[in-house]
Formats: structure tokens, C-alpha cells, sequence
């Protein structure tokens, strides 16, 4: 029976959590990996300004490419792991302070992800910051507490990663992923 749609899962936490990563074990062990837009956006010229003197602008950034990341998936033959999705721009405008815009909510109510939904949870013993990652200890923890409440929000079931070594988390989202689209693949076609 032929699917519509790759499963399309994400990774999402703090930052520093593992999820970069695990994520490209996750690539190097076959599995189709969306990268991270915000990383992409910072490391271009002009990026970290934007950042920093418009969160605003950022975050439309980051939306406008999460969007064409996600619509290219269509493309695929197989299950898709992002590095974060929709519901972290959320999580960041909250942090920031920001109003929620309507396009913003209204695409993570319609453009949704198939799951499983990984959750690295912040995780201390690892955690180093670099020339993206600009928050601390607590700052890192802050952002976990309002992407995680971001996608509980719009409905979202996150399944944390334990604190273990890559080769554990992989073995997780590795079951989970396949998991999912199995049962996807017995669903009847509309």
C-alpha cells in the first residue's frame, strides 16, 4: 500500500542538548535529515545582527525556510527527521517577548508533522556553547521550557531522549521512526 506523504518526524529541545549531534549520526546512518534553519540563517552573513537587532525578522527567516523545508519533503520517498520545526519559532518569539504572529499559528495548526516528536532535554554534562550558540546554562534551560511548552501547545506528544551516549538516542529515534511509519503505512489511503 503506497503512502501520500513521508513521514516527517523532528528533534527539538534547548540548545547544547545533543540534538546536532545525534542528528548526524542519524544521517550517517542512513535517515533523511532536514538541517536546522536557524544555524543556517546565523551562519550567513548578517545573520547573528538580524538576531540581535530584529528577533522579529529572525524568526520570519527561520519561518519562511522551515516552510519550504517542509513543503520539499513532499518530494521524498522516505521518512524525513527535522532539526526543529514550527513550534520552536513559537518557543523563541516567547522567550524573546514577542507577539505570536497569526501566519505563525496558523501554520502550526495546518502544516503538521506525522511525529514522533524527539525531545533532547537539556542536558548539562554536554552542554558548550559556540559561535551560534551564544546562550548559557540557564538561558539553554529557559529555551528547552519554552519550545517544549510550545508544542504541547499546538497538540504535540514529545517523546524525551534519554541521557545517553549517540549510538542509545539514535537506537530510540531509529525504533520510533520506523514505529510510526508502519503504522502509517497500514492506514487506508483517502
Amino acid at each position: 500500500m503506497a503512502r501520500a506523504l513521508p513521514l516527517r518526524s523532528v528533534i527539538t529541545g534547548g540548545p547544547g542538548a545533543g540534538k546536532s549531534t545525534l542528528l548526524a549520526a542519524a544521517e550517517a546512518a542512513g535517515l533523511c535529515v532536514s538541517p536546522e534553519v536557524a544555524r543556517e540563517i546565523l551562519r550567513q552573513p548578517g545573520g547573528m545582527s538580524l538576531r540581535d537587532r530584529d528577533p522579529a525578522g529572525f524568526a520570519q527567516a527561520m519561518l519562511d525556510r522551515e516552510v519550504r523545508s517542509f513543503k520539499d519533503s513532499v518530494f521524498l520517498d522516505r521518512p524525513v527527521l527535522f532539526d526543529r520545526g514550527f513550534p520552536d519559532i513559537v518557543g523563541f518569539l516567547d522567550l524573546s517577548g514577542l507577539p505570536l504572529p497569526g501566519e505563525l499559528d496558523r501554520i502550526c495548526h495546518e502544516l503538521r508533522y506525522e511525529g514522533p516528536i524527539f525531545h533532547a532535554p537539556p542536558w548539562e554534562e554536554i552542554y558548550a556553547g559556540d559561535a551560534e550558540r551564544i546562550q548559557d546554562w540557564g538561558e539553554a534551560v529557559a529555551s528547552d521550557a519554552a519550545v517544549t511548552a510550545a508544542w504541547h501547545r499546538y497538540g504535540y506528544c514529545l517523546t524525551d531522549l534519554p541521557l545517553a551516549p549517540v549510538s542509545e538516542r539514535l537506537t530510540v529515534v531509529q525504533r520510533e521512526i520506523a514505529a510510526r511509519q508502519a503504522a502509517m503505512d497500514k492506514r487506508p489511503a483517502l
